[in-house]
């Protein structure tokens, strides 16, 4: 049987290319999505775990995490909580590098574990109000090295040391003492967010509805999915998602049931010729099916393709191309064959069932 339906989707192929092309972009554009999504959601886990700390203390109701504004003494008051270890205020400068607006530069307490933690691969620690230290990713970047100079916000910084602290967004970063960020944002006193490290016998889940409770007007990040909740491009990606699934199963159905009613239409004899010469109605529709899920599994897979190449697209259009990367995971590849799939039964249903009506004794008896 799967002969007879590749011949027939060849036989036709302009209209079987045209079908697909068109389910193919529904399921690339659904591809770029969740690939986008899951990017976001991994670089949304490095950015609650700055320093390689257990959760972050945002700002509650704001669209995106990094325009959060704290007192940064509540690092003070943590610290008090016999379950937390550590905390330390970091105010973050978004777009400060002119050379790359997507470094982020992180002011920071120099004696806090933020800091602490960054391991210097050349030149030395300095915290004066014109230091800078530069993460190595940026350096590389950039081509610096200890000695050089580096402009953060239009002010000259000279850049004491390069830095490695293997996560992300520290070592395509920078780092300036916290009192000089909090005068370069105008924002004397205050923090992005507060990282928190627990203490060793402290449950992460307690702590967190612990400190929800305690600490109102503030949202507790503790994990990737909670960052990806609180930004403003984590639910424009999830519900671009749902719009874009269920506009491809719409009009990829559509397009496959429109191909397949005229095929049945133009095969009317071949159909009538089948029946009478045996063949059940059952097996008649299931060649109609199959040739309509054959054409949307071709699509699929070319949408996956397209979808690949439309994330990085995306990531442009949204303006997080420099540190969000697409993420093609098994489950966003099932994902779009089981659309594929689901175009193509829904698309062949009527078709299928409209070749079981086809009367083999009538159209024989018209020849």
């Amino acid at each position: 049987m799967l002969g007879l339906v590749t011949t027939n989707l060849t036989r036709r192929y302009g209209r079987t290319i045209a079908t697909a092309v068109g389910i193919a972009l529904g399921v690339g554009t659904i591809v770029a999505l969740l690939s986008t999504g899951s990017g976001l959601k991994r670089t949304a886990g490095e950015l609650i775990h700055l320093g390689q700390a257990d959760l972050g203390v945002f700002q509650e109701g704001v669209s995106d995490p990094t325009a959060s504004l704290l007192p940064a003494n509540l690092a003070d008051r943590l610290e008090r909580r016999p379950d937390v270890a550590q905390a330390t205020p970091l105010l973050l400068l978004i777009e400060a590098v002119r050379e790359n607006p997507a470094a982020v530069v992180f002011g920071a307490d120099r004696r806090g574990f933020f800091a602490e933690r960054a391991v210097v691969t050349s030149g030395v620690k300095r915290s004066g109000p014109r230091d800078v230290l530069v993460g190595d990713q940026l350096a590389a970047e950039l081509g610096l090295r200890p000695g050089d100079t580096l402009n953060v916000q239009r002010r000259r910084f000279s850049v004491t040391g390069i830095y490695h602290s293997g996560i992300f967004f520290e070592d395509t970063g920078a780092m300036i003492d916290l009192q000089t960020a909090q005068r370069i944002a105008r924002r004397p006193g205050d923090a992005t967010t507060i990282a928190v490290e627990l203490a060793p016998d402290a449950r992460r889940a307690a702590v967190e509805r612990a400190l929800r409770r305690d600490l109102p007007g503030t949202q507790i990040i503790g994990t990737p999915d909670d960052a990806v909740r609180a930004g403003a491009n984590g639910s424009l990606i999830r519900n671009a998602v749902r719009i874009i699934g269920a506009l491809a199963l719409i009009v990829g159905g559509l397009g496959v049931a429109n191909t397949m009613a005229m095929a049945v239409l133009e095969r009317q004899r071949e159909l009538a010729l089948l029946s009478a010469v045996g063949w059940p109605p059952v097996r008649i529709a299931a060649i109609v099916l199959a040739e309509g899920i054959l054409t949307s599994m071709l699509g699929a897979a070319l949408g996956l393709l397209l979808g690949v190449v439309g994330a990085n697209w995306l990531g442009d259009a949204l303006g997080v191309s420099s540190v969000v990367t697409p993420n093609v995971t098994p489950w966003t590849i099932g994902q779009a064959l089981l659309i594929g799939v689901a175009i193509g039964i829904l698309g062949g249903l009527y078709p299928a069932w409209r070749a079981t009506r086809v009367s083999g004794v009538e159209l024989l008896a018209r020849a």
